[in-house]
């Protein structure tokens, strides 16, 4: 069936308001800064048990732990590479009292999905850290190495199902760099795409897919118990804390940061703006927010405000050119 353009756009519109009403979100309720402090709700744009999912965990914690906000909620809204959760943060225009979860996959989806709604129409606030991209085997998998991987993908490119992310995301984009190193056609692979890593490792721990991809976290349990192994990680030189060799290390040029930070809705004030980016920074100095990085071996990178936004612009051009490359968009 096909639907016309005027009844397409009718379809997201009515998703986009039940997926506030489902959220929790009032989105005729206006909020300021100052009531961010007594409740902040954190929208995470993918399925509970990923990446975005963590961060905005981690940061509740932090939040309440240290009394910065008295109540700090999450809200998950999943698909299209985060942009249905983009798609609602714009809807909450001048509400100060919402933030979302951004990073490397939202610009991925936002060029893959042609979204009309992008970083540029959001508040930028803070950029807290990086983490990096694993690839991972089931234990009993017959590729021991990167090099048994690639020669069987090398023999049938679409013959090895690979599990990651949203279409576009950074699991996608580093997934097709391996592949365009390897001498394969990036549009050539079998790339299944999921909601969010909970999802993507338990379509590796059923045999769904062969090989798996997204940040260490997502696997980090499976490979300290043993049920999965890591073949590489996507970082341009050694993780402390993560024993396992790099792409770069192995003779392939496949390094592709995965930031995450958080954004607010059009509209607010220059007022409530600062008091988001001061409650972001309280946050980032709380101890519990330390152990966090550490504990999930993010790296940290802060960056707020206006120079949060000009890194945005560029990294919003700089993931759509690799997109273009790989032949993805």
């Amino acid at each position: 069936m096909e639907f016309s353009p005027t009844l397409s756009k009718s379809l997201l519109a009515i998703a986009v308001i039940g997926a506030v009403t489902v959220a929790g979100i009032d989105a005729s309720r206006s909020g300021s800064g100052s009531d961010a402090r007594a409740k902040l709700t954190l929208i995470a744009p993918a399925a509970a048990g990923g990446g975005w999912d963590l961060v905005a965990r981690e940061a509740q914690q932090a939040l309440r732990s240290d009394g910065i906000v008295n109540n700090a909620q999450v809200v998950n809204v999943p698909g299209a590479g985060g942009t249905i959760g983009l798609s609602q943060l714009e809807s909450l225009t001048g509400q100060a009292t919402t933030v979302m979860v951004t990073g490397t996959v939202m610009l991925g989806g936002i060029a893959i999905n042609n979204s009309q709604t992008t970083l540029a129409d959001t508040v930028p606030i803070a950029k807290f850290a990086e983490d990096f991209e694993v690839f991972v085997v089931p234990k009993d998998s017959p590729y021991q190495s990167v090099e048994d991987m690639i020669a069987a993908w090398r023999e049938n490119p679409g013959g090895l199902p690979i599990g990651g992310g949203s279409l576009g995301g950074i699991d996608h984009i580093v997934a097709g760099q391996l592949a365009q190193q390897a001498d394969i056609d990036p549009a050539a692979i079998n790339y299944i795409a999921y909601s969010g890593g909970g999802e993507v490792l338990t379509a590796l721990l059923s045999n769904t897919v062969g090989v798996a991809v997204s940040g260490y976290n997502d696997f980090r349990d499976q490979i300290e118990a043993g049920n999965v192994r890591a073949l590489a990680v996507a970082a341009p030189g050694p993780v402390e804390g993560i024993d396992v060799d790099t792409f770069i290390e192995l003779g392939y040029d496949v390094d592709l940061v995965n930031w995450r930070g958080i954004v607010a809705p059009p509209g607010i004030s220059d007022e409530d703006r600062d008091t988001l980016i001061d409650i972001a920074t309280e946050m980032q100095d709380t101890e519990q927010w330390a152990t966090a990085v550490e504990r999930n071996r993010w790296k940290e990178s802060f960056l707020t405000g206006d120079e949060f936004g000009a890194f945005l612009e560029v990294e919003q051009a700089r993931i759509t050119d690799i997109l273009r490359e790989l032949g993805l968009v």
